[in-house]
């Protein structure tokens, strides 16, 4: 029997709206939960949920995909105390607010149930208990695109934050602050992308030694980020970068309007945790450490390798 992979999301309480109605599963058919807080707007977290969806037919297990409908903490709390009790073979959980989701990870493992965390919280991971950690370090990620646009010459930054209190992105404009050198200015929005692009054409607008932006996801933020840069008639004159990847993104890489795109590769984000897990209850094998799915650099010179891909859901 295929895997098959169960999404499910949630509003303010635990009614959680699954997407189509779960068939039987193989009495010898494991079943993991995996708890997100990717915001059902951000394309980000369908690739996430291709490479979970990919894993489970791989592997023969089933995996149920729940998030909160937004950035919400004490929900994302909540979905992981539902999971903790119907007792699944394994939870594979982000942690991008460690105070927050902390107790709910530790009631996890303390029911016996093995735990894989991936995206964020590669720092708390460990002392909560959870196997690994499968995804990249978000300070040395945000600190390796500060270098690169310093070293293309910018002098003064902005780092556009569509999720402020979200650890993970908080920690890539620190990195990128510190890996740049030189002056940053953190932009908060929300993350409908018409508000980003009227930010950030505003902040080009008020602030015009504004060389360098660096936002925090491709179709989001990245994208109207080019689009204000276009707006303002600067194309050349700003770089901007951004991390992960979508289309439209890279194809402003590729024709010069944008300088890079920061892969961390979240298919493998889905994918690994589910796979480890697979081979961890039915043959207690597990890999002996972390493992970083990024980051990458996508520069100009593969940026149209990498479309088609990004097209179709994988990177």
């Amino acid at each position: 029997m295929k895997g098959r992979l169960f999404i499910a999301s949630m509003a303010a309480g635990l009614a959680i709206a699954a997407w189509g109605a779960a068939p039987a599963r193989a009495a010898d058919e494991p079943r993991f939960i995996m708890v997100t807080h990717g915001q059902a707007n951000d394309p980000f977290w369908s690739v996430v949920k291709n490479g979970a969806n990919a894993a489970a037919a791989d592997v023969h297990v089933e995996v149920d995909y729940r998030a909160p409908e937004t950035f919400d903490m004490v929900a994302m709390g909540q979905l992981i105390d539902a999971a903790v009790n119907q007792k699944p073979a394994g939870l594979i959980v982000t942690i991008p607010d460690a105070s927050a989701l902390g107790p709910s990870i530790r009631k996890a493992v303390a029911a016996g149930i093995p735990v894989i965390s991936m995206n964020s919280g590669s720092d708390v991971s460990k002392e909560f208990g959870a196997l690994l950690h499968v995804g990249q370090d978000e300070y040395d990620a945000g600190k390796t695109a500060g270098e690169k646009l310093k070293a293309l010459g910018g002098k003064v930054g902005l780092c556009v934050n569509h999720e402020v209190g979200n650890v993970a992105l908080d920690l890539r404009c620190k990195g990128f602050a510190d890996g740049f050198g030189q002056t940053v200015t953190v932009l908060p929005t929300s993350n409908d992308p018409s508000e980003i692009r009227a930010k950030v054409k505003a902040a080009l607008a008020a602030h015009d030694d504004i060389d360098s932006i660096l936002a925090l996801g491709a179709s989001l933020a990245g994208e109207p980020t080019v689009a204000a840069v276009v707006d303002a008639g600067k194309v050349g004159k700003v770089r901007v970068a951004s991390f992960d990847l979508s289309a439209n993104f890279l194809k402003a890489v590729a024709e010069g309007k944008a300088a890079f795109a920061i892969d961390q590769q979240q298919y493998l984000q889905g994918y690994l945790p589910v796979v480890f897990l697979a081979n961890l209850v039915r043959y207690g094998l597990i890999p002996g450490g972390n493992v970083p799915s990024g980051p990458n650099l996508i520069t100009k010179d593969k940026a149209a390798l990498a479309v088609d891909l990004s097209a179709k859901g994988i990177r």
